[in-house]
């Protein structure tokens, strides 16, 4: 027979399973995110080919090609742009990284992509992802002295979902870093 006890405990078990799906979203190390992102291009661009990064934004095959890590560990709360400062440790990861590859590569640029799940509206989606983006910039910019210069930003909203559903899915509501240095004039 069922107590109210193991009831209670049983539907606290499975209020939690989120938070600990979430959790499992491990953060890559700094090395893991630098030599992503140091990595050389799918594609080499002539440099009279290449564009500049609103083309790159709206360009999906040179999108493809760039050196690129999702973040999925930073985690946005549904319909929000905000970055708790639980989440601070995770960028400040982030921003050593992206000042060892500085160093190695002094014109490197980052676009900083903001995603979204696929509830809501489409156009909704697409400036709560680029809020995202921005969201995160201003923090490595302000917090983490990355010059502003090596970052930019776009939010793709449902476009790229990593996890094909018309639901709420955690595992889509993430960063992504992709050095475009190469791909732009």
């Amino acid at each position: 027979m069922l107590s109210r006890r193991s009831i209670l405990f049983g539907i606290g078990a499975v209020a939690v399973t989120p938070a600990a799906a979430l959790a499992q979203a491990a953060m890559p190390s700094e090395a893991q995110i630098q030599m992503r992102l140091e990595a050389a291009p799918k594609l080499r661009v002539a440099p009279d080919k290449r564009v500049t990064v609103e083309q790159f934004k709206r360009r999906s095959e040179l999108r493809r090609a760039a050196p690129s890590i999702d973040i999925q560990a930073i985690n946005f709360e549904f319909n929000s742009a905000r970055i708790p400062s639980s989440q601070y440790r995770k960028v400040e990861a982030i921003a050593r990284a992206l000042n060892r590859l500085r160093r190695r590569r002094p014109g490197a640029i980052i676009l900083l992509e903001g995603h979204t799940d696929a509830v809501g509206s489409a156009s909704y989606n697409l400036q709560l992802s680029e809020e995202r983006a921005r969201s995160l910039r201003r923090l490595l910019v302000r917090r983490y002295g990355i010059p502003p210069r090596m970052l930019e930003t776009v939010g793709y909203g449902e476009h790229y979902l990593l996890i094909n559903t018309p639901y709420e899915d955690w595992r889509n509501r993430r960063v992504t870093l992709r050095r475009i240095d190469d791909f732009i004039r």
